[in-house]
């Protein structure tokens, strides 16, 4: 005897109405009678539409179950439909490819929008104004880099990188920028060294064994209330 099984039959268009609804839109394309393939075409909608009752109050519903019996007949059913059939040009549009901006930054620990700032700044405008912009940019290009290379920057490198990054539109006298008040955000032990501490206190440190550190007193009893000493080994 010889068995059906779903895997050896063609693939369904929607999986989600079943092989016995696909079998009723492949009878639809062999109706000859353009009259009477609408009938029956209703008919099939009627039958996918109670097999989602609680969808049918939504405005869509029925444009949703044509358009759902057209793609099942592989878009070969000419039937009167009360809304534009779907073709299959409409449903494999290839989406248009997003463009995202693409920048080169010359100096990543300073941003992008540093040198954004310094080549609007070198079109001109307010010489005051410039300035104080420059200084301010310059000092927090101190800050960054830093925080970057962990080490205080040198000053020739600053103006170096705001010339080149101005476009050759902003030169910073030295001078100047030695006279601006660094940012830098120094690192230091919140807990000082127990040396220092006593050496502020007046007091001496004490000493230390060979491993760097102070002898352990010998200890082989526990302190009670009255002050006394209780022996725990018996």
């Amino acid at each position: 005897m010889r068995k059906n099984y779903n895997y050896t039959r063609r693939k369904l268009y929607l999986p989600e109405y079943g092989r016995h609804i696909q079998e009723m839109v492949d009878s639809l394309l062999e109706i000859e009678d353009r009259r009477e393939r609408t009938r029956q075409a209703k008919a099939v909608i009627a039958v996918m539409g109670n097999l989602n009752p609680l969808l049918r109050d939504t405005s869509d519903f029925t444009h949703k179950l044509w358009d759902h019996l057209i793609i099942m007949s592989d878009f070969k059913l000419d039937v009167d439909s009360p809304y534009p059939l779907p073709s299959r040009q409409d449903l494999t549009v290839t989406p248009q490819r997003m463009r995202y901006p693409q920048s080169y930054i010359s100096h990543k620990h300073y941003g992008k929008y540093v040198g954004r700032m310094l080549r609007k700044l070198a079109e001109g405008g307010n010489p005051e104004s410039v300035a104080r912009s420059v200084d301010n940019i310059a000092r927090y290009m101190r800050t960054k880099s830093y925080e970057y290379n962990q080490e205080h920057p040198n000053n020739e490198v600053i103006i170096k990188d705001i010339r080149k990054m101005s476009g050759d539109g902003i030169i910073l006298d030295e001078i100047a920028l030695n006279n601006l008040r660094s940012d830098y955000k120094q690192h230091f032990s919140a807990r000082p060294q127990n040396g220092k501490q006593n050496k502020k206190n007046g007091m001496k440190a004490p000493q230390k064994n060979g491993k760097g550190m102070a002898p352990r007193q010998p200890y082989g009893g526990r302190i009670q209330k009255n002050g006394a000493k209780h022996n725990s080994a018996k």
